[in-house]
């Protein structure tokens, strides 16, 4: 169901000058084809915009956060946090999806929870703020709203070879993923994992696959390791 775009400045709490900015952000190509719009009408340039602003706040909120991490180490984490789920899952707890205009058909076949359209909308949002008010505006959004309690809510694309190197780096003990479980039938198998450095346990993951269990095992532990430093 649609909501009324004009609750979404009041959850993001930013006013806009030029309203049709945030409507453009919610447009996805879906609708503008149906409604027989220009290409351009659509919310993918001000995605491509806001991706930009997001990438550099991002880096610059990594650089300052952690100054003794090498570049190869930046890159990787800032790639974990911009990515789709980590995006869809800040999309989500504002309820993003509620607010986009789709087409019929995108629309029900559940458009408004599929993750690269909330993600793709949120960095849409970037770039309209962006717009409106500049980089100021743009940058309290992204932290207020995507770098807020990050390492509670990202899941990292790669958290295996992060957690890795960090253990490495600091002249840990051994990694091991250990599979404790399995629940639910063939088709919705979901897999448990744990994670082990040495012989403490230091995350549980679960996933619908053997990997993305390790995955989130591995961010998990990665949370508990920066808990203790």
């Amino acid at each position: 169901m649609k909501h009324d775009i004009r609750a979404l400045e009041r959850i993001i709490q930013y006013k806009f000058k030029d309203f049709k900015l945030l409507e453009q952000a919610m447009m996805h190509r879906s609708y503008t084809n149906e409604k027989h719009l220009k290409k351009h009408k659509s919310n993918e340039r001000l995605e491509f915009l806001g991706d930009a602003v997001l990438e550099l706040v991002t880096s610059e909120f990594l650089f300052s956060r952690d100054r003794d991490m090498l570049e190869g180490h930046l890159t990787k984490l800032r790639a974990s946090f911009v990515c789709e789920p980590t995006l869809a899952a800040c999309a989500r707890e504002i309820d993003l999806g509620s607010y986009l205009s789709l087409g019929k058909g995108e629309d029900a076949s559940g458009g408004r929870e599929r993750e690269s359209l909330i993600s793709d909308a949120l960095e849409a949002v970037i770039g309209a703020l962006y717009i409106d008010g500049g980089f100021a505006i743009a940058k309290e959004f992204i932290m207020k709203f995507i770098l807020n309690d990050i390492e509670k809510k990202v899941i990292f694309n790669d958290s295996k070879t992060i957690l890795q190197e960090r253990v490495q780096g600091v002249g840990g003990g051994e990694i091991e993923y250990r599979l404790v479980g399995e629940e639910g039938p063939d088709h919705q198998k979901k897999f448990i994992v744990e994670v082990y450095i040495g012989d403490t346990c230091y995350g549980t993951g679960e996933g619908s696959s053997k990997k993305a269990a390790e995955q989130k095992a591995a961010s998990g532990a990665m949370l508990k390791i920066a808990e203790e430093r």
